[in-house]
């Protein structure tokens, strides 16, 4: 705890040197000032980031800023399921350069694939293992990139990296020893849905039944209030998961019912997106965490946050429910303003969201995680009447 505190407070007077910093840290103490903004200038600047993510490097893989370390490596990872998002945004927005940096990536991606046909879990240059929830964000990228452009090194190695997958999946339908912590988590759901989707492509039956056998073990750990046992990405706080990692749980049973049209999924996800939902529009906030009883701690995860926007998005799609409505769209508005205070900061850090607000929280403190923009386009791409991104 001491080396932690000695941390933060070396960060703080480090940030504080900087007159733009130091004017985006001051900003953050102001509390979230609430409007409508300007959600087509927000995708743009959000895509200006995640393409400076990308430049930064010496890779095309997407690293992050943060406000005192700078520019880190790529995330293999989250390079993989921002290629979707980007291919979207360039859709939306009319801009090849978006489409570019996706078919840039996921060529880097291919030529960095492990002979066990996985991925390596953390930033390049940190050698460690491949991880499965890993690299089926990977599978997501190559899976979009191959339906753009039918090349088949895509899909091979899609397929590849899925049969790696269910080699290292335990009996019970949980993956521990090849995956982060070595530990079984229900986020895992983002797992089986590229897993159904390389099924719905070459229908190879084993990448169904995997699937669904970690979606049945999911199911097994919800509780009758909807909360999930064993959602958190830590050892240490598994009883009050973060928003980012309860949602990735959520948004994987929805996809996992668009692709193969079986309810429980989505019953199972709302079950839980439902008193997130009125937990927010009575708080006012969205916490970084919550217990068993949905009581909420810690400042706001910003990626947390942009996923529920895109849950709830779906889930207004398939209820109706004006609750999810007005959920999505009071908090993609306080994304919306968070993001605009960072005009204030450096220019590396403009359009992107930081991990928490205030800055200092304690996800990804004084860091700018190309993930959390990622989730952030997807939720502007939401708000505007589409789709996230896959």
């Amino acid at each position: 705890m001491i080396r932690s505190a000695l941390s933060y407070a070396r960060q703080v007077a480090l940030a504080m040197t900087d007159a733009r910093t130091r004017a985006l840290i001051v900003s953050h103490t102001d509390g979230l000032k609430h409007g409508a903004g300007d959600h087509r200038l927000a995708l743009e600047d959000a895509t200006g980031y995640l393409l400076r993510a990308q430049r930064q490097g010496t890779d095309a893989g997407l690293g992050s800023y943060h406000l005192t370390e700078g520019w880190g490596a790529s995330y293999p990872e989250t390079t993989g399921y921002a290629i979707p998002t980007l291919l979207s945004a360039g859709d939306r927005l009319g801009r090849a350069d978006l489409h570019d940096a996706a078919f840039k990536a996921a060529a880097w991606l291919l030529g960095i694939q492990r002979p066990d046909g996985g991925w390596q879990g953390g930033r390049i240059g940190e050698d460690r293992q491949s991880v499965v929830f890993n690299t089926a964000q990977v599978v997501r990228g190559l899976l979009a990139v191959h339906e753009r452009t039918r090349a088949t090194p895509y899909l091979e190695a899609a397929v590849r990296a899925c049969r790696w997958m269910i080699a290292v999946q335990d009996a019970d339908g949980a993956w521990r020893g090849s995956n982060f912590m070595g530990v079984a988590r229900v986020y895992d759901t983002y797992v089986d849905a590229p897993l159904l989707q390389v099924h719905s492509i070459t229908g190879e039956e084993h990448f169904r039944s995997a699937a669904w056998r970690n979606l049945e073990w999911v199911l097994g750990q919800q509780a009758e209030n909807g909360w999930f046992a064993n959602a958190d990405n830590t050892l240490r706080h598994n009883d009050r998961p973060i928003t980012h990692t309860l949602a990735y749980t959520m948004d994987g049973l929805l996809e996992c019912t668009r692709t193969t049209g079986d309810e429980r999924w989505a019953k199972a996800a709302l079950k839980a997106a439902e008193p997130l939902a009125e937990r927010y529009l009575k708080d006012g906030v969205l916490h970084g965490r919550y217990d068993a009883r949905w009581r909420g701690s810690e400042h706001a995860i910003m990626t947390g946050c942009a996923q529920m926007v895109i849950v709830w998005s779906h889930a207004a799609q398939l209820t109706g429910s004006s609750q999810y409505r007005e959920a999505a769209a009071r908090l993609i508005d306080q994304l919306v303003s968070i993001q605009a205070l960072g005009k204030q900061g450096p220019p590396d850090a403009v359009g992107a969201l930081p991990g928490s607000f205030p800055l200092w929280g304690r996800y990804e403190k004084f860091a700018f995680p190309n993930w959390g923009t990622k989730y952030f386009v997807d939720a502007l791409l939401c708000a505007q009447g589409g789709t996230s991104a896959r």
